[in-house]
């Protein structure tokens, strides 16, 4: 495939390097002089493992050239791919100065272009820039209408600095998001020899995966050297404690918890939390990231009981209220704060949960429900039937299998609040709203 790559940095010159390697012709503009005549030199623009023999390779095989002509890259290639710099601003926001004028070159180039291009964006931006900036700017100076006169997609990648190469060859994912299937057929068939799970979605879900995947990245480095602080501290190896902590590839490192949903509770997480932040400030050690996590938990739990109060409706029902499904435990669940807010505030509720309705009689947190919470349990009712036939809102509050059907039954005329997706449902104004989704 013939390919136009717009931005020679840091991603433009490996991604070049790599599509000319594996037998696509490229050409890479950029207006700097200096970058294009050091790549049709043989020559990398970048410090990066492999990329300058690649390119070298490349430029004398002749499948890789530079040039400051956006017009003549456009009209003699099928696709182009923008890797121009999103610097930050003092702000905070993204600069996109470069990503507007090379969309307004590109679109100028495609107004005299026949046929079928397609534009592929590659750096990073935020969710909506697609929508807002990209597409209007290609279509405005175009004149052209993407999805029918030329096809638009977002790219994100995952190119680490000092293994940029090897990480173009074995990505942990390749994500496309697309605005029609014909262009992202085409962007699939160029990594066709890429062996990676390959996810084709809306611009703005990829859009936000790569800011999902750094600031998650960030954050882990964060915690990291966070619990480091507090074990030289206290004199413990932090390298043994976090070569145990991965061991675990059932929690620690996996996708478990990182759904989202309602706040976290029981007995050991908020316990845990709030002692170790405790120790940490009695050794004199800083840890913003771990005091930020139960009021950052706070906030998910007034997220839900704001959205069950903007309904304005009076009667309420709660599916669910231990901490989570197949538990009859109750202790700091979040669910029942939720509950007691509303109590307090004269909502007539009507509550059930099968594990608890058991643990009332016959449990072992019969004690704490009876002597703790028994304004809590005097609401409960005997059957998900008997909630839903008195409530207008319905908050199903864990994910017990029982409620995975609650839209099924439920009438039209209720809202239902789901803080834990138990419905694959997008969610619906007026109807059925998720917390987070």
């Amino acid at each position: 495939m013939n390919i136009s790559i717009f931005g020679l940095g840091y991603v433009g010159a490996v991604s070049a390097g790599c599509l000319a390697r594996d037998g696509h012709t490229v050409i890479g503009v950029d207006p700097n002089v200096t970058k294009v005549q050091l790549i049709n030199s043989g020559l990398s623009p970048i410090v990066e493992k492999d990329i300058d023999r690649i390119i070298r390779e490349c430029v004398n095989r002749g499948t890789l050239t530079a040039s400051t002509n956006v017009s003549e890259a456009v009209q003699t290639t099928d696709v182009s791919i923008i890797c121009v710099g999103t610097p930050s601003q003092l702000n905070g926001s993204l600069d996109l100065s470069y990503v507007r004028r090379v969309c307004e070159e590109i679109g100028a180039a495609l107004s005299a272009k026949p046929g079928f291009h397609i534009v592929v964006m590659r750096s990073t931006i935020l969710p909506g820039t697609m929508r807002e900036i990209v597409i209007p700017t290609l279509e405005s100076t175009s004149g052209k209408k993407a999805g029918r006169d030329f096809g638009v997609c977002n790219n994100p990648e995952f190119l680490r600095e000092g293994t940029a190469v090897y990480d173009y060859d074995n990505p942990p994912k390749t994500v496309i998001g697309e605005t029609d299937q014909r262009s992202g057929d085409t962007l699939q068939s160029i990594y066709a020899n890429i062996s990676a799970p390959l996810i084709r979605a809306d611009i703005e879900t990829a859009e936000m995966v790569k800011y999902a995947d750094n600031v998650w990245h960030a954050l882990k480095v964060g915690f990291a050297n966070e619990i480091g602080n507090i074990c030289k501290a206290m004199d413990i190896d932090s390298h043994k404690v976090m070569d145990i902590f991965c061991l675990d590839q059932k929690l620690n490192l996996s996708s478990y918890y990182l759904k989202p949903g309602f706040a976290f509770g029981g007995s050991c997480l908020p316990k845990d939390i709030r002692a170790l932040t405790f120790k940490a400030k009695a050794l004199d050690v800083e840890t913003p990231i771990l005091n930020s996590i139960l009021p950052a938990n706070r906030i998910q739990i007034e997220r839900g009981l704001s959205m069950i109060m903007a309904t304005g409706k009076r009667r309420v029902g709660v599916l669910g209220f231990s901490f989570k499904a197949g538990t009859d435990d109750l202790r700091e669940s979040p669910i029942v704060e939720v509950i007691e807010t509303l109590v307090g505030k004269g909502y007539d509720l009507s509550i059930y949960d099968k594990n608890v309705s058991l643990a009332k009689t016959m449990g072992s947190n019969r004690d704490y429900i009876l002597n703790h919470i028994p304004h809590v349990s005097r609401l409960m009712v005997e059957s998900m039937e008997d909630v839903v036939a008195n409530c207008e809102v319905i908050v199903v509050g864990n994910s017990s299998e029982e409620f995975s059907d609650i839209l099924q039954k439920t009438r039209s005329d209720q809202i239902i609040i789901d803080l834990v997706r138990v419905s694959p449902a997008k969610s619906e104004h007026g109807r059925y709203e998720g917390i987070c989704w």
